[in-house]
């Protein structure tokens, strides 16, 4: 696993390594101090898997990456680390193909728990993000996910298709590439998307995101 820092402060960079190295301790490890150094490593080395992003780097918008990454990088997961962690930002992140959003102000030991979720196919949402989030589905489904156990599609009222239509969605893939992993027709992914949307009571795919983590959804394993 090749993992990509790409931040400008010398001291979050060797915070994120520590903790990684803790985790993942086999993983190579590459930092970048800007958009421009990280954009060359990317280019030079098509291995990387995951890129751990600030959104406020000294010569790019952050949220203008994510889009660039998602257009032209589809098979790399991007997790945002920031200082700037308020409901909008994350939102605009994870609706931009964000696989997960840590602040920067998090606790060692939450980074831990975070990276730990995100290894293991979940999205990692800031607690206070998910508390402040009134969904409907919340107080019928919060039981199972309270309880430990997984939550299931019975739970949701989805169909196992549609379970791994949102694993999928919960990764930040688009409709397009959901068609080609799941081998599906994009309309038949539209009518799942939409049928998603309808079971969380929710308008939009970040708000299905949020929700379904919310719930304790993890994504299975190999799914995507």
């Amino acid at each position: 696993m090749k993992i990509l820092l790409v931040d400008d402060h010398v001291l979050i960079r060797e915070a994120l390594r520590g903790v990684l190295n803790e985790l993942k301790g086999e993983a190579t490890v590459v930092e970048a101090s800007d958009w421009s150094q990280a954009i060359r490593e990317i280019d030079q080395d098509a291995d990387v898997d995951l890129i751990l992003l600030d959104l406020t780097l000294p010569d790019r918008d952050g949220f203008e990456i994510l889009a660039e990454l998602r257009e032209r990088y589809p098979a790399i997961s991007v997790v945002v680390l920031s200082a700037q962690h308020d409901r909008d930002s994350v939102a605009r992140a994870l609706d931009l193909g964000a696989l997960g959003f840590i602040p920067k102000s998090a606790q060692r030991e939450v980074m831990l728990s975070a990276f730990n979720l995100i290894f293991s196919g979940g999205m990692y949402i800031p607690p206070e993000i998910l508390v402040r989030q009134e969904l409907a589905p919340a107080q019928s489904a919060a039981a199972p996910a309270r309880s430990g156990r997984l939550v299931s599609a019975a739970d949701l009222g989805l169909t196992e298709r549609q379970m791994e239509v949102l694993a999928l969605m919960m990764q930040g893939r688009s409709n397009k590439v959901i068609c080609r992993v799941l081998d599906l027709a994009e309309p038949t992914v539209k009518n799942h998307v939409s049928a998603i949307l309808k079971a969380l009571k929710v308008t939009n795919r970040t708000e299905a995101v949020i929700a379904a983590g919310a719930l304790g959804f993890t994504p299975p394993q190999g799914v995507g």
